[in-house]
């Protein structure tokens, strides 16, 4: 492990000088410097972000408080919003007010922990709120790019799920797919049981299932049933060897299959004929090319999903939960919800923000010395009173 100590003036820069130093905009780092050389002033910053959003400010307002504290200074943080709130575009998150020479060089790092989580939040709400009777687990610490990234995602679903379960009875966020962002969702440990490596590693689906139950005999159990391609065949077969999970509600089979194929006993006409029967409104309006994919197409598809179900339904397996992923977007979920696709849980941490482009929060001086003042275009950030 390698540390990287700074010294700048002679001393020795803690870590949250050490990291602003090397991670703010260099411009910023000068202006700081002219500021000191020639007077400082008490500005107010206004943040905003240029698309709706649920607001999600803990994480930006815990940093930048704690760097202000570390700094011997004082900081004033005015909400336009509590947490969870809409917020629309153009509207003000929170006014941050102080030194300009404290605060001038905090801009990039906050912002970095503002917007990201915002967009997540309102993609989490609206996957709960369309199907509100599945939990979802928070899978998206694969798809982050570092540690950051993973926390912002997880608090920003946290906080969509909750405004989700309150607003609209919906089930919402259950856990995480990990420790560490566990206490986002109430649990001190993440969720889940056995990844495709385990199935690869015992060589079959059901002996995998009994290696698992073997060395967890009190945990609920979910398998996956889709490594060898036979997701309907093994399926079956795993409910016979856990008999008793299976009929005490205590099984799970999760369907993960690729894009490249079709679930196991389905194909095109097959999926359009299974989804006539089940929900034949599915296939009787427009749909774009993706949203027949999503429907009959290859991969866990709203078909593959009643097909599993038919499956384990007739042979007496209806307490039997299905837990799907891979690719489990919005738009997906939203999908799935209008065909009333029999999902218990999903897995999936496509909340993540598909253009990173609209997590940019952005911060801009409205005020130097009590004198309002913001540059041309901005003026709708300035206070109506």
């Amino acid at each position: 492990m390698f540390y990287i100590i700074l010294i700048k003036n002679g001393r020795i820069l803690s870590d949250f000088e050490a990291d602003i130093e090397l991670r703010t905009d260099h411009y910023f780092k000068l202006t700081k410097k002219v500021v000191e050389k020639h007077g400082d002033v008490d500005v107010t910053y206004a943040v905003f972000m240029r698309r709706p959003v649920i607001y999600c400010p803990k994480i930006a307002m815990d940093w930048i408080s704690s760097v202000v504290t570390s700094r011997g200074h004082k900081l004033n943080i005015k909400e336009c919003f509590i947490e969870g709130a809409w917020v629309g575009a153009g509207e003000v998150l929170m006014y941050i007010s102080g030194k300009l020479s404290v605060l001038t060089d905090l801009e990039t790092l906050y912002l970095q922990k503002l917007g990201g989580a915002c967009v997540a939040a309102y993609n989490t709400f609206g996957m709960a709120s369309d199907l509100p009777k599945v939990g979802f687990i928070a899978m998206d610490a694969r798809h982050c790019a570092g540690a950051e990234m993973q926390e912002l995602m997880a608090y920003g679903a946290s906080v969509g799920s909750k405004k989700a379960q309150k607003e609209q009875g919906a089930i919402g966020f259950i856990g995480s797919a990990n420790d560490i962002t566990s206490h986002f969702f109430g649990k001190k440990h993440g969720m889940g049981t056995m990844p495709h490596a385990l199935v690869g590693y015992a060589g079959s689906t059901v002996k995998a299932a009994i290696m698992f139950a073997n060395t967890y005999p009190n945990s609920p159990l979910t398998v996956l049933v889709d490594y060898f391609g036979k997701e309907i065949s093994d399926a079956l077969e795993v409910c016979e060897a856990m008999n008793s999970l299976a009929i005490n509600g205590k099984l799970s089979l999760r369907v993960d299959t690729h894009g490249g194929r079709f679930i196991e006993g389905l194909d095109t006409a097959k999926s359009y004929e299974l989804l006539d029967k089940n929900a034949s409104h599915a296939i009787r309006t427009f749909r774009t090319e993706q949203e027949l994919k999503w429907l009959v197409g290859t991969g866990v598809s709203a078909a593959a999903i009643w097909h599993l179900r038919l499956a384990l339904d007739s042979k007496g397996w209806n307490k039997v939960k299905i837990v799907a992923s891979s690719g489990f977007s919005p738009e997906k979920c939203k999908l799935m919800a209008s065909v009333g696709a029999p999902i218990d849980i999903i897995g999936t941490g496509s909340y993540i923000p598909d253009s990173w482009s609209e997590t940019y929060a952005t911060a801009d001086i409205i005020e130097y010395d009590g004198v309002k003042r913001v540059k041309i275009g901005r003026e709708f950030l300035l206070p109506s009173n």
